[in-house]
């Protein structure tokens, strides 16, 4: 029996794009020892802005690692918290912003414009002690791929990698962040936009966005991140989880040779945060992780 045209065309529609999907899941191959710069470079500049990514790259790291959170007006914004941390902010009159008070400053109840009458390099940072001071804001994400993609090109290296973390928490949904899908959307429609899929690494303490990532966008690449008092087993979390992340990113205490060849038995990369000690830096390596991220890129 002859097929009709109609159905031809759907079935040839439907191969190309298995075919393009699949190409897309064949590029993604994550940097065979992976160097992090926590937030950009956090110990050397100011944190989640592009000086510290640039920074980061100029250093040589092979991934930025950074957190994104939401406007009021949907835009994709680079900050650590979802509103103005008392330790780095600085308020257009000079003055500074009090801890009490640094949870008002809430980034999903400002526009993109409001935001950015905060200053968030000036101030001393009271942990890092080589922070360099500069008068930036917090940037949009669009932004930080284009200046880190055109830094790559000029300099004549490797674009990089964007290791990107979802702040959210289902005690804040829509206080200060939106729901999990719409907060997974609005991040994608980025990435997509600036072509850079095959390079992201999307990361979360919050099981729900690495979900929506892993059902809607399966061909990207996810990282389940683990804090320090985490006492579950390996497998009770992944059991949470629900699926096979392409990275476990622990804690770097919670490292050892057990959890490593747990991990690699599941072909899952281990990437611990966040190790700011060269010889801490080398033993991990030597035990055998798969990258590590740092407030000092300076250190690798």
């Amino acid at each position: 029996m002859k097929m009709k045209k109609e159905t031809i065309e759907l079935l040839f529609t439907v191969l190309f794009v298995m075919g393009c999907h699949t190409a897309r899941q064949i590029k993604m191959n994550l940097p065979v020892f992976d160097k992090e710069g926590h937030r950009g470079a956090r110990g050397l500049m100011p944190e989640n802005t592009i000086p510290a990514m640039l920074k980061g790259l100029d250093l040589g790291v092979t991934t930025l690692e950074m957190d994104a959170v939401i406007t009021r007006d949907k835009r994709v914004i680079l900050s650590h918290e979802p509103f103005f941390n008392h330790e780095i902010t600085t308020k257009s009159d000079g003055s500074f912003i009090d801890e009490k008070e640094e949870k008002n400053y809430n980034i999903f109840k400002m526009t993109f414009a409001e935001t950015q009458q905060y200053d968030v390099g000036l101030k001393p940072h009271p942990r890092f002690l080589q922070h360099e001071r500069l008068k930036v804001t917090k940037p949009l994400l669009s932004e930080v791929i284009a200046d880190a993609e055109a830094f790559a090109i000029a300099k004549q290296r490797p674009k990089p990698f964007y290791n990107i973390e979802t702040k959210s928490n289902s005690l804040t949904d829509n206080v200060f962040h939106p729901a999990p899908t719409e907060y997974v959307e609005l991040l994608m429609k980025v990435i997509i936009e600036k072509r850079v899929e095959d390079r992201v690494i999307i990361q979360s303490f919050d099981p729900r966005t690495l979900q929506i990532i892993h059902h809607n966008y399966p061909y990207m690449k996810t990282a389940l991140l683990i804090e320090d008092f985490d006492k579950r087993s390996l497998d009770e979390q992944l059991n949470q989880l629900g699926f096979t992340p392409s990275v476990y990113s622990p804690a770097y205490l919670l490292v050892n040779e057990k959890l490593l060849n747990n991990c690699h038995e599941k072909k899952i990369k281990v990437i611990p945060w966040t190790v700011n000690d060269k010889k801490e830096m080398e033993r991990l390596k030597a035990l055998g992780v798969d990258g590590i991220i740092t407030d000092y890129p300076n250190l690798f």
